[in-house]
């Protein structure tokens, strides 16, 4: 394969969306795109500087560094493998995440994410690099919610709300318990 089909193959990628994904606007696709290629470069590069922390000592902050370098590589493979293209198996692995529902990259962006954090809090290159990939990962957790309803469907449910057709939990006084009994007072306890 030559590397003119390599680079139109790699291009072509988009076109390939399933049927999850038509109910999510254009620019929210783009956006958790674009912030995962921008976030997972950033993050590599502070990632570096983490791991520059060996300098002083601070272990948990080079394992920190290591770790956000990783889950900034993982999330370019995923989000733009044109950027990694003379790895071989990256257009494959690139394609099944592509075929998962967008919780799974979600669960995927926010797990990578979190290590850092407890490994070396304090640092800020660790906040930002590692809050960019969390963010990616909201944005895909935003896009597996999907579109809130119409105006005319919140209405309707809003005033079925109101007059209780809602059912038995929804109603303005409706108790936890159904056997639930009232308070009452019984007296002081004899000594």
């Amino acid at each position: 394969m030559s590397l003119t089909d390599k680079l139109t193959m790699l291009m072509a990628r988009p076109g390939g969306d399933n049927a999850q994904k038509d109910d999510v606007p254009w620019w929210m696709r783009y956006a958790g795109r674009g912030l995962g290629t921008v976030g997972g470069f950033i993050a590599i590069v502070l990632g570096l500087f983490n791991c520059i922390s060996i300098v002083v000592l601070n272990v948990t902050c080079l394992i920190a560094g290591i770790w956000q370098m990783l889950a900034g590589f993982i999330l370019i493979v995923c989000e733009a493998p044109c950027c990694c293209f003379f790895i071989d198996y990256v257009q494959t692995l690139s394609d099944k995440v592509e075929t998962r529902p967008y919780w799974n990259k979600a669960a995927l962006y926010i797990g990578l994410a979190v290590p850092p954090f407890f490994m070396c809090f304090l640092s800020l290159s660790t906040w930002f690099g590692s809050g960019l990939i969390f963010a990616t990962g909201i944005v895909y957790l935003a896009m597996a919610l999907g579109k809130k309803g119409s105006i005319d469907d919140m209405r309707t449910s809003a005033a079925n709300l109101e007059a209780g057709a809602g059912g038995p939990t929804s109603a303005p006084r409706a108790n936890l318990v159904t056997n639930e009994q009232p308070i009452s007072f019984t007296g002081v306890p004899g000594r």
